[in-house]
């Protein structure tokens, strides 16, 4: 069973190594963490207050009635294709966290459908959770690895899988590290971000502002962007946010 909350595009990728790219969304529901961290508060369909990340609605089994359920690979294509513009897109996975449906043998197959047919693949995850990547085209999947830091909330073992960060990153072409700080978590997280780099194969690194508004975003990037300047990473902005706030859909 494949737990979908929303299929929206096309837009544009809105952050890291493929911003400004068109692009369809897939986002699945479920995720491994809650990352009460980052405080964006929000309710439960049944009145519960609790808080999360930015993309509360899939991450909590709370809301699992308000997602669509596939049986097969070929029902979510067929759902899928209604949203291509008629030239190839990058296809983004993202959550909750897709890497759950990783063993899926439907996820593989409707993953291998759009890679064989000419489109982009790009998996955003919290790299927590053994995979086994063994087949040629999973080669050309593009992780965009959002390690989470301590201030997720999440304790270390729960976040940081070296193991799949070193499998991933030395199976694939082009995939790369994605970190959410804030200007009050500067000292603390480049400490954190460097042990978690040693440990791991060398790749791109991306330092991202954390927050789910515009204003901030605006309050957290010229820092973020000082120290990636300072550490020699790169910088990854979010232009969703920036043009359309918090809005779903786009």
């Amino acid at each position: 069973m494949l737990e979908i909350n929303e299929i929206f595009g096309p837009t544009i990728q809105g952050e890291g190594k493929k911003i400004g790219f068109p692009s369809v969304f897939v986002r699945f529901g479920k995720c491994n963490m809650s990352c009460a961290g980052f405080e964006v508060e929000y309710e439960t369909p049944s009145g519960i207050k609790k808080c999360s990340c930015d993309s509360f609605y899939a991450s909590d089994i709370a809301f699992r009635d308000e997602w669509q359920k596939y049986e097969t690979a070929i029902a979510l294509i067929k759902e899928v294709d209604k949203f291509l513009p008629g030239y190839k897109v990058d296809i983004v996975l993202t959550g909750g966290e897709p890497l759950l449906y990783w063993k899926n043998e439907e996820f593989q197959k409707f993953m291998k459908h759009y890679i064989k047919n000419g489109h982009h693949l790009t998996i955003e995850t919290n790299g927590s959770i053994d995979i086994e990547l063994c087949e040629d085209w999973q080669k050309e999947i593009l992780f965009s690895l959002s390690v989470k830091l301590s201030n997720s909330g999440e304790s270390l073992e729960k976040r940081l899988n070296t193991n799949t960060l070193t499998n991933i990153i030395n199976f694939t072409n082009e995939s790369y590290l994605k970190f959410v700080i804030s200007s009050d978590f500067l000292d603390k997280a480049i400490l954190e971000i460097e042990n978690i780099l040693s440990q791991i194969p060398k790749c791109d690194v991306y330092l991202m502002p954390l927050g789910d508004t515009s204003e901030l975003i605006d309050k957290n990037s010229l820092s973020v962007i000082e120290l990636a300047i300072k550490k020699g990473f790169k910088y990854s902005d979010r232009l969703h946010i920036r043009v359309w706030n918090n809005k779903r859909g786009v």
